[in-house]
């Protein structure tokens, strides 16, 4: 099953994408061509399949983070429940 992406803003500076993800659900793989935030808007365990390996990741409702262009991975919704994020890329 796939995560389920709604591009809410694509401009020439952001794209702006909320991510829902049914329980068991990913993104399939794929790299970043930009830096971007991840704002969660649900707290539960994301699973990433990245290339060193499996890891989980706790995240928290309202608390974001940012990562740089390059990163490599599949993007699991390991909760029993759906999972909600909002990512920014920055262009």
């Amino acid at each position: 099953m796939k995560a389920v992406p709604t591009v809410q803003i694509d401009n020439d500076r952001v794209v702006v994408t909320e991510w829902r993800f049914a329980p068991g659900a990913d993104t399939g793989h794929h790299v970043h061509g930009h830096d971007y935030v991840v704002v969660p808007m649900t707290t539960g365990v994301l699973r990433l399949d990245e290339p060193e390996g499996m890891r989980d990741v706790q995240l928290t409702a309202g608390v974001s983070y940012t990562k740089l262009a390059g990163v490599s991975h599949n993007v699991i919704n390991a909760n029993d429940y759906e999972f909600v994020f909002i990512e920014i890329e920055l262009k």
